[in-house]
């Protein structure tokens, strides 16, 4: 147990590298679709389902795509609180499909994107989306950047990364003729996507297969539902209700929640624990003029300082032929603030109390206010946390390893729901 994260258990269940908690009397699976509770046509207001997942971004998407392909005959419905899926973190990012070199053997960042990757590469080619697998190149620029580089290039081989080399400033040259430095790190199966195409991919799937999408649902409420409501047969079958900002409700038996930047605001709504609260980084980039852009040919990255959470400035190609430089990481004062000026009070109460294209990055801190560096996921207590899955803390390379993640959350959800 990681001890800045104690005191999750008791409060809604802890795990980091893994699941904690149980799920008692949590069995019982009405199957079929979504269907009218009060007679008429179906709406958010009338719908009922086997599980609801909270959040329309890349992970949830995977994650709704995951389960119903493993449990065709359940109803499984995703709420997205924005007009349209993957327009937030999905939407708003470097689209660097990674190798998995950085994290720390073991970990279930390290795990989950060497498996990822993998996945996500055999998923593009079999649905037709666009990718390059063009490689990227760590370099060290300073001879006391060397250390850390062999040893990062060590910990790449330890986390099973593919094709993984150390090279010399001849072979820099040949690789990218315009960079310059003392040796780097070649990884050949880093690539870049376009993360929200894949998530639309991942959608389609999903609806495909007998799922419902809702837009313009923004979660207001996670509860069980009253006495007179349980007395009944949706009350019994469809315990949690959930509203939203216009008073809809949706209710299921089970609820798994990927909500990105509002995870902890989300995980409050339920009744289980704040922390580890987010803090929201917004990094912006730079663009390379259209006819500098032969001056890059794939991803070059620094070395990176273990003294910072993120990875340091770097040229980025992307799938229109533009090149990235950043990003840079500054606090964000609204987690959805992708301009330097974007302000929400309420965004900035929660941190004060615990020119180009930009993104905000969702970091978790814990009580203590250090980052955790690991994915996170609570498993609530009592009857309503007995029925919810909360995915609390999904960084980098969260989209990359999106399949993979997909799949640990739908084998967590079938034992712990016993489905």
């Amino acid at each position: 147990m990681v001890p800045a994260l104690r005191y999750l258990v008791g409060a809604c269940g802890r795990a980091r590298g893994g699941f904690a908690g149980d799920f008692p009397g949590a069995s019982g699976l009405a199957s079929g679709r979504p269907r009218p509770l009060c007679g008429g046509s179906r709406s958010a207001s009338t719908s009922s389902f086997d599980i609801v997942i909270v959040g329309g971004g890349i992970v949830g998407l995977a994650s709704a795509r995951a389960l119903i392909l493993r449990h065709p005959s359940l109803s499984i419905g995703v709420l997205e609180k924005e007009k349209d899926l993957a327009v937030h973190q999905t939407g708003h990012n470097s689209g660097v499909i990674h190798s998995g070199i950085y994290y720390k053997p073991e970990s279930l960042k390290a795990k989950l994107c060497v498996q990822g990757a993998a996945l996500l590469y055999e998923y593009c080619q079999q649905k037709g989306i666009s990718y390059k697998q063009c490689g990227k190149l760590i370099v060290a620029v300073e001879q006391e950047e060397i250390p850390r580089l062999q040893a990062l290039y060590e910990r790449g081989l330890q986390n099973g990364v593919q094709g993984l080399r150390l090279i010399q400033q001849d072979d820099i040259k040949k690789k990218e003729p315009y960079c310059r430095g003392l040796m780097a790190i070649d990884c050949p199966h880093t690539g870049i996507v376009d993360y929200r195409q894949v998530a639309l991919s991942f959608a389609q799937d999903f609806q495909d297969a007998g799922g419902s999408v809702l837009t313009n649902f923004e979660v207001k409420d996670i509860e069980m539902a009253k006495e007179s409501l349980s007395r009944s047969i949706d009350g019994m079958q469809y315990p949690i209700v959930i509203k939203n900002i216009k008073g809809e409700e949706i209710r299921c038996q089970y609820v798994v929640t990927c909500a990105g930047l509002y995870s902890d605001r989300i995980s409050e709504l339920s009744g289980c624990s704040p922390d580890p609260r987010i803090v929201p980084f917004r990094g912006d980039y730079l663009l390379l003029k259209p006819e500098k852009c032969y001056l890059v040919k794939g991803n070059i990255y620094p070395v990176p300082d273990s003294r910072f959470p993120f990875l340091g400035v770097h040229f980025t190609p992307r799938m229109d032929g533009s090149i990235w430089l950043g990003p840079n990481a500054v606090l964000a004062f609204k987690r959805e603030g992708y301009r330097p000026f974007d302000f929400s009070a309420t965004d900035v109460m929660d941190i004060i109390i615990n020119r180009g294209p930009a993104g905000v990055r969702a970091q978790a801190l814990d009580r203590d206010g250090n980052l955790v560096d690991d994915f996170v996921f609570d498993a609530g207590v009592g009857d309503i946390g007995n029925r919810i899955l909360h995915v609390r803390n999904a960084p980098s390379p969260a989209a990359t390893s999106s399949i993979a993640i997909s799949g640990m959350i739908a084998d967590e959800v079938q034992q712990r729901f016993e489905l």
